[in-house]
């Protein structure tokens, strides 16, 4: 069983936010997010955030894509919605070849996450062919 004794399960009163999900049924979702106070109240001293979602298909299937448009309201974001999903799948792809790059270089030795021995050739079990 998880030790869970240093996990923090504590929310942040001081940043709640209420969503609610508009969407065309064709591109894509806008999350809009509106900052509450704990008591439910919008709490009008901090702004509304509008997190787009699309998709890509990929050789391993779907890939969400998420991505903040910077809007101060729904038409805005709406309007904005191409040009930050353009961004945000480029920003995504980005990432995946940075990984991609960094997994291709990556030494592996003995005892080592990933490191394995390839199995035996031979038919004595050493793994040495013709002894």
């Amino acid at each position: 069983m998880a030790d869970l004794n240093g996990l923090n399960t504590e929310m942040d009163a001081g940043n709640l936010f209420e969503e609610k999900i508009v969407s065309d049924r064709k591109i894509g979702t806008i999350r809009v997010m509106t900052p509450v106070k704990d008591d439910g109240t919008r709490d009008e001293s901090r702004k509304m955030i509008f997190v787009g979602e699309a998709q890509i298909m990929t050789h391993m299937g779907a890939l969400p894509i998420n991505f903040e448009i910077p809007a101060e309201t729904l038409a805005e974001a709406v309007k904005g919605y191409g040009a930050a999903a353009k961004q945000g799948v480029e920003d995504t792809l980005k990432k995946l070849e940075d990984l991609r790059e960094q997994a291709a270089h990556r030494i592996v030795t003995p005892g080592s996450e990933g490191f394995q021995v390839p199995p035996a050739q031979g038919g004595n079990g050493s793994g040495l062919v013709g002894l």
